[in-house]
């Protein structure tokens, strides 16, 4: 392959993979599926060394996390007595949080759920504060998840760069 291809590829791998760490907690961003799309790209560069059996682990681990990500939020809120308002309230106060800086994105989803289940229960406040807890719980999970595989996905393509 000609040298200029491989240079895009990488590059294409760097952009890739910076962008799922970014998809890590901006909810309408795959993190993980971006990351390895990016090992993907790294895989056909002669200048990173990726073996196929990496690529397919990987790929199963980011798969994996994808669907666990989308279980932690629902999982936790119900065991912590909420519905799908703080479930739903805990997204939204994500996306709001996001555009508030890095306190948004941690106290978005918190204080979201706990409007959401507020809302859910009309105005009465047993058991808000429980529900918001644990749907911000789920979402710390997943998003604590996806940050993890996609530092290890970044590692594998540094690593893999200087073999």
């Amino acid at each position: 392959m000609s040298t200029g291809i491989s240079v895009i590829l990488c590059l294409v791998a760097g952009v890739l993979l910076l962008v799922g760490f970014l998809g890590t907690f901006v909810p309408v961003l795959p993190g993980a599926p971006l990351a390895w799309a990016g090992l993907l790209a790294a895989y056909f560069s002669d200048f990173n060394d990726i073996s196929l059996a990496c690529l397919i682990i990987t790929a199963v681990i980011a798969v994996v996390v994808s669907i666990a990500d989308n279980f932690f939020p629902v999982t936790m809120t119900k065991k912590f007595g909420g519905s799908k308002y703080a479930t739903r309230g805990a997204t939204i106060g994500l996306i709001v949080g996001f555009f508030t800086g890095p306190w948004g994105i941690i106290l978005g989803p918190f204080f979201g759920a706990l409007i959401g289940e507020w809302i859910n229960k009309e105005g009465k406040q047993e058991g808000v504060l429980k529900a918001a807890f644990g749907a911000f719980m789920g979402f710390l999970l997943g998003t604590g998840l996806k940050m993890i595989t996609v530092l290890g996905f970044i590692w594998v393509f540094v690593i893999s760069f200087f073999r």
